[in-house]
């Protein structure tokens, strides 16, 4: 059974599942991929290793992305490589686009911000990395191609974005909202949602720029308040203990106090390739209140 209907079956937690990544490089490689799709594609493989290592070591989390049904796998002679710098920390949310005409101009790429135009439009990309895990292509092809269909200049498809068990995936630029089990409906939900600036709670995996502590206490406090605004709470501190954390929220004028557990799942292959049943963390909600 593939990894995302076991996990739909188990019904894993989403909250405080989204990886890390303050900001983000995304790199338009219009061939297929093969595992890595920096250094299995169209990018000489040496090129793409160093644009990678360039990009972490400068606390960036690198994205391959392209339009969607545009994965020849020969294709070799792409002239144009658009990039994006995306900053999804809170108040300083942006993304500036640029493109170079040899990928080689990535390495002297500016990386502090000061680099492509500025863009207000979002980004929305999806997961359809066939080659990393087979959930990727069987539920995230179907979903780019309908949100495309309906948006086709801010819908990419997208490297692997993490959690091959909460396929689809989705991310939404520039606040890095990751969502999980995302069918076409639920994109075009969130999608609209994004507009009016509130999210889907029960598909958020978290925002990628913060712990994944306090993404489930967000997650947790949305729960309790029914509040759906993107920028509805701010983490203020995490405090760990022996059970769990502690961490303060503000909450509009208010200061919430949420205690987040922790557990360990039944051992379980986490992706369609993993041999070895391992237990994997999930956070629990313990209680919300008010200062």
């Amino acid at each position: 059974m593939p990894c995302s209907d076991r996990a739909l079956q188990r019904d894993d937690p989403l909250a405080g599942t989204a990886g890390f990544g303050e900001r983000w490089l995304l790199v338009e490689i219009e061939s297929g991929w093969g595992r890595h799709a920096f250094f299995d594609s169209a990018l000489d493989p040496a090129l793409g290793a160093r644009v990678v290592a360039r990009a972490e070591e400068a606390g960036i989390r690198p994205l391959a992305i392209r339009r969607t049904r545009l994965r020849a796998p020969l294709r070799r002679d792409q002239t144009s490589w658009r990039w994006a710098l995306v900053d999804c920390r809170p108040g300083r949310e942006g993304i500036r686009w640029g493109a170079v005409d040899d990928p080689a101009e990535l390495l002297t790429l500016p990386l502090d911000g000061s680099a492509g135009e500025p863009s207000e439009a979002p980004i929305y990309a999806v997961c359809a990395h066939a080659r990393h895990d087979q959930c990727c292509a069987v539920r995230g092809r179907p979903v780019v191609e309908a949100l495309a269909a309906e948006h086709p200049e801010l819908t990419w498809e997208c490297s692997h974005l993490g959690g091959d068990r909460f396929a689809a995936t989705m991310i939404a630029f520039p606040e890095g909202l990751l969502y999980g089990r995302v069918g076409a409906e639920d994109a075009s939900r969130v999608v609209e949602r994004h507009a009016e600036g509130r999210v889907v709670p029960e598909l958020l995996r978290g925002r990628t720029c913060l712990s994944t502590v306090a993404q489930a206490a967000e997650a947790f406090a949305r729960a309790e308040t029914g509040d759906d605004r993107i920028a509805a709470f701010r983490p203020l501190a995490e405090h760990p203990h022996p059970h769990g954390w502690t961490v303060e929220l503000a909450h509009g004028d208010d200061r919430l106090t949420v205690e987040v557990g922790e557990r360990l799942s039944e051992p379980l292959l986490s992706t369609c390739a993993a041999t070895i049943a391992r237990p994997v963390r999930e956070f629990v909600p313990v209680s919300v209140s008010s200062a």
